[in-house]
């Protein structure tokens, strides 16, 4: 299945009072490289909404922390498409800073019709889906 990486530092914002990241990031942080991953693949998710009307909600998200992370941290996030069904789809985000893993996140998520008033899931298209199925 498809595979990115996306990297950052983290800034003094991103902390807490003790100096700690304060995890609702992380959930910001796996939405930014699922929009990375859909830009490597020649979707960005900007294009897709305005000229394609198409949105990937979120449905369920989850994230395991390990470790801490703290104000300027290299952060590495490998993402992979881990499951696609007919109109959903499950990415796996680990985090790394070096060697180690500070955390492992998923996103499940539609791919989403926003041109009607109501939203809806439809069928990920076949050429969306082989470029995520495929390295």
């Amino acid at each position: 299945m498809r595979k990115s990486e996306y990297q950052f530092s983290v800034t003094w914002g991103d902390t807490d009072a003790a100096g700690i990241v304060f995890y609702p990031n992380f959930y910001k942080w796996m939405d930014t490289a699922t929009h990375h991953l859909f830009s490597r693949i020649g979707y960005p998710t900007s294009e897709l909404f305005t000229v394609k009307k198409i949105g990937l909600p979120l449905i369920k998200t989850t994230c395991d922390f390990k470790q801490p992370l703290f104000f300027e941290d290299n952060v590495t996030i490998h993402s992979e498409i881990k499951e696609i069904h007919s109109k959903v789809f499950l990415v796996e985000h680990t985090f790394h800073k070096g060697h180690d893993i500070i955390a492992i996140g998923t996103e499940l998520r539609a791919w989403g019709d926003l041109s009607d008033k109501k939203p809806k899931a439809v069928v990920i298209p076949n050429e969306v889906r082989q470029l995520l199925e495929h390295e």
